[in-house]
């Protein structure tokens, strides 16, 4: 395998040539993270790969654990979702229904000739619920 490394800017550029055990090591490693080779080389060259802490097996059995709580609230959480959107196309009809009772009533009041009144907060609250 051929390596080329060229600068961001400017002429020049390193061509190295890498063994093929390395070379199959790169491509193992891109293959078991799911990460270019590129990246897997820019890496290994910037030094930034990280040893992990505690016993790999044990971490990979906690994010299993965490999976499966995560499914579980998923199961939990989707009928309420549902719930939620029925409750807020309630809301909307009702802010409709409001909206045509509060026209009538002033269309009431006009033709008994009695003062109408305009109640701003609830014709907000009938828009918040019309959204």
């Amino acid at each position: 395998m051929k390596l080329i490394i060229r600068p961001k800017r400017g002429f020049g550029r390193i061509e190295v040539d890498l063994p093929d055990e390395l070379a199959e090591k790169i491509k193992t490693l891109s293959k078991r993270y799911a990460v270019s080779e590129k990246k897997v080389l820019e890496i290994i060259l910037s030094g930034s790969f990280k040893e992990p802490k505690g016993d790999v097996k044990k971490l990979e059995n906690e994010v299993r654990e965490l999976e499966k709580k995560v499914g579980g609230l998923e199961k939990e959480w989707a009928p309420l979702r549902y719930k939620a959107y029925g409750v807020s196309e309630d809301n909307k009809i009702l802010a409709i229904e409001l909206n045509a009772l509060l026209a009538e009533n002033s269309q009431l009041k006009r033709f008994l000739r009695k003062k109408v009144e305009r109640n701003l907060e609830l014709r907000k609250l009938i828009q918040y619920y019309l959204r």
